[in-house]
């Protein structure tokens, strides 16, 4: 079996004194592609900073790539997980190619500059997220969602071996929604990467994630394979709504009643 890229033991997390989750045990292996669902405010982007080490948990422990936070340092860290923001800011005038580009800093030593292989891997990002022909326009005239491929073309020049993405579908449309999830679900399966992402549609997430955790809002969570965690009585209840499932053949769907 392969050695985890992200495991937490134990892990407590709450916010403003609200129970995110407690008594956590997740591994992320290579290949692993997670799905974090629940309602606004059970505390989903919470947790994915805390899984990043923005934040520290009140209980449990926390290893990236072997590692506690403390012991990677931010640089090595950086380069072994990426974060992916729930909103983007541009507080300085840049061209998009420059800004998918600050992915590649924690592969630079202090004062260094991006060189040319930096600059092939950044458009080589934009090309995989469809924005190749954009690279010399101003990011601030971007659409929202051309903006929120920007931030995952940058990165995907970051590198980085698990992936934490906090709504990843913001701002885009159906088709590009499809294209980013086929992308990191073909990451985790060929490159060995491993994703954890903030959805809000369980029937993407049964199409694209092999595992599901659900937060219910008080602590508690259930977490284990998608195709047994997403079923019409389970989210009926972690999203307070009565939900239907529809098949055909091997594919399985939830509308709302």
């Amino acid at each position: 079996m392969t050695a985890p890229l992200l495991s937490a033991k134990g892990l407590a997390v709450s916010i403003a004194g609200k129970p995110v989750v407690h008594g956590l045990d997740l591994v992320l292996r290579p290949g692993d592609c997670l799905a974090i669902l629940g309602r606004n405010g059970a505390g989903k982007t919470t947790l994915l900073h805390t899984l990043a080490g923005l934040r520290a948990p009140e209980a449990g422990t926390l290893t990236l790539d072997g590692a506690s936070y403390a012991e990677q340092g931010p640089r090595r860290a950086a380069r072994a997980r990426g974060l992916l923001l729930q909103h983007q800011g541009d507080a300085f005038p840049a061209s998009v190619l420059e800004t998918v580009l600050i992915g590649r800093h924690p592969h630079l030593s202090r004062f260094a500059w991006e060189d040319e292989a930096d600059g092939r891997i950044a458009r080589e990002a934009l090309a995989a997220v469809d924005l190749a022909e954009l690279a010399q326009r101003e990011v601030h005239t971007l659409s929202g969602g051309e903006r929120q491929r920007v931030a995952l073309a940058a990165l995907l020049a970051q590198q980085p071996k698990l992936y934490l993405l906090d709504e990843p579908l913001a701002h885009l449309d159906l088709n590009h929604q499809l294209a980013m999830l086929d992308l990191f679900a073909r990451l985790a399966q060929d490159r060995g990467v491993a994703v954890a992402m903030v959805l809000h549609d369980p029937n993407l997430a049964l199409r694209f994630c092999n595992r599901a955790l659900l937060l219910h809002g008080d602590g508690t969570h259930a977490l284990g394979d998608s195709a047994e965690q997403l079923d019409a009585a389970r989210l009926s209840k972690l999203y307070g709504h009565p939900l239907r499932m529809l098949q055909d053949g091997a594919r399985r769907w939830f509308i709302p009643e």
